[in-house]
Formats: structure tokens, C-alpha cells, sequence
């Protein structure tokens, strides 16, 4: 008698520059998803059904995750027991060795569980570098996780946005537009006139932040099935030589989402 799949809840993240977002793509492409590695790395557990993942957060392209999270059904073969949490970490990891994604946490949840719809909100930090006069002065090691428009003294600025969904690339224009507001480009009456015509497409192409310095930082759940997760990444930066700050100093704003 076959056994039913069981689901979980996973936890994962990734630098995204070398990916193509992380939804998965067809494999003919040259630039594939981080789902397509993790579909890879899944398929060595062996389950009867092949497993896909199903990502609970949109991230583009360049765009990175401290945190982000997917359930999965494992369909074992008659007679084999359930992968136990740590197990199921510890052997996708394995495989998805020395791509930079990791699998944090995971978490056996009930069959009517959904990564995505049962997602309370997500947070996203967008990371500025103020200052610099040319793009060598950009630390080495910060070249794809900021972004470093001209003006002010050369410090980190981090802008945290939080909501339960956002629109598409959402994030970026907002950055963008308090970015090309410093500069002079845009005057607070022209955001009020993007916000009251209500088309993405009027809002200025050269004005949107690049995908660089976004991370999709955590995504929340409440109870479900009697499990209580919220990803907490902040202890896991330093296995990736992510920091917090840098350079003469931070700035923090946070921003509510609609």
C-alpha cells in the first residue's frame, strides 16, 4: 500500500546574481532559477513522485534572499519512513553543493498547508551606498549586493519594506524614487502624479532601483497545524561574509507596505 506524501515547510537562501530569478526556467536556457537547482538537488531523495517546489516569494533576477521559504510533497516508497527535518536540510544541502543557495530550516507541516497563501507577510531590505564618485570605490566584496547612486558622504543606508504581498518590482521603484528625489530628477509632485495615474508603466525606466541591492529578508506565518515559524536569517549572514553595515556608517527607515 502506498503511503500519502508528506509536506514541508522549507527555508532557504541565495545570492542571486548568477540566477535568472528564483523561479525555475526551462533547463535549455543559459541562466536557469533557483528553483530549477533545487528541484536538482531534490531529486536525489529518492521519492517515488518527483518533487517540486513550490516557492512561496517572486524574486527577479540579481535580486537576493536572506530568507526565502517553499513547501514540498515527498512521496516515499512503500515501507520507508518520512525524512526527519534535520535529514531533509542536511541531504538537500548536500546536493546542492557548491551552488551559493542553502536550506536553513524545514519543517513538517499538514497536507493543506501552502507556502504562499499562508504566508502572513514578507520583508524586504534594499541596501544603498551613499557617496561613492565612481564605482571603484564600492568595496569588493559589496560590488553585487548594494547599490551606489552618487551624492552624500559614503555610508550604508538600509530601507526595510514590509507587507503581506507587493506588486511586481514594486520595491525597486520605490528606492528608485526617493533615490532620484535626493538627486534633484524628481520633485515630490511628480511621485504624487505617478501614484494618482495608477500605471506602473508611467513611471520613469532609469528611475527604478537595480535588482543588486534588494533581499527578500524573511517570510512570516502564523500558526498552521499547530506549527509556529517565522525565518530569522540574521544568524545565518555570517556563512555567507554578508554584513549589516559597512563604511562610516547606517541609516535605517523602515516602510509599511499597502
Amino acid at each position: 500500500m502506498v503511503s500519502p506524501p508528506t509536506r514541508y515547510l522549507v527555508f532557504f537562501q541565495y545570492l542571486g546574481t548568477k540566477y535568472s530569478g528564483v523561479m525555475g526556467t526551462s533547463n535549455d536556457q543559459s541562466t536557469v532559477g533557483v528553483q530549477n537547482y533545487l528541484e536538482k538537488a531534490a531529486e536525489n531523495l529518492k521519492a517515488i513522485v518527483p518533487i517540486k517546489f513550490h516557492i512561496s516569494s517572486r524574486t527577479d533576477t540579481g535580486v537576493h534572499a536572506l530568507c526565502n521559504s517553499a513547501h514540498l510533497d515527498i512521496q516515499k516508497a512503500p515501507g520507508k519512513p518520512a525524512f526527519k527535518e534535520k535529514q531533509l536540510v542536511y541531504s538537500l544541502n548536500y546536493h546542492l553543493r557548491p551552488e551559493p543557495i542553502r536550506i536553513l530550516n524545514a519543517y513538517q507541516v499538514a497536507n493543506t498547508f501552502h507556502a504562499r497563501f499562508c504566508a502572513l507577510s514578507r520583508t524586504y531590505v534594499y541596501r544603498l551606498l551613499m557617496g561613492c564618485a565612481h564605482h571603484s570605490e564600492i568595496p569588493v566584496f559589496e560590488r553585487d549586493l548594494c547599490w551606489a547612486p552618487a551624492g552624500g558622504g559614503l555610508e550604508f543606508w538600509e530601507l526595510t519594506f514590509r507587507s503581506r504581498a507587493f506588486l511586481y518590482r514594486q520595491v525597486r521603484r520605490m528606492v528608485g524614487a526617493l533615490v532620484a528625489v535626493g538627486q534633484g530628477k524628481l520633485t515630490p509632485r511628480h511621485i504624487k502624479e505617478l501614484l494618482e495615474i495608477k500605471d506602473s508603466r508611467a513611471f520613469p525606466s532609469n528611475a527604478m532601483a537595480p535588482p543588486s541591492g534588494l533581499f527578500l529578508k524573511s517570510v512570516e506565518y502564523n500558526e498552521a497545524g499547530g506549527l509556529r515559524v517565522r525565518c530569522l536569517p540574521q544568524q545565518h549572514c555570517r556563512h555567507w561574509g554578508l554584513r549589516k553595515t559597512q563604511g562610516k556608517g547606517k541609516q535605517q527607515r523602515a516602510v509599511r507596505g499597502a
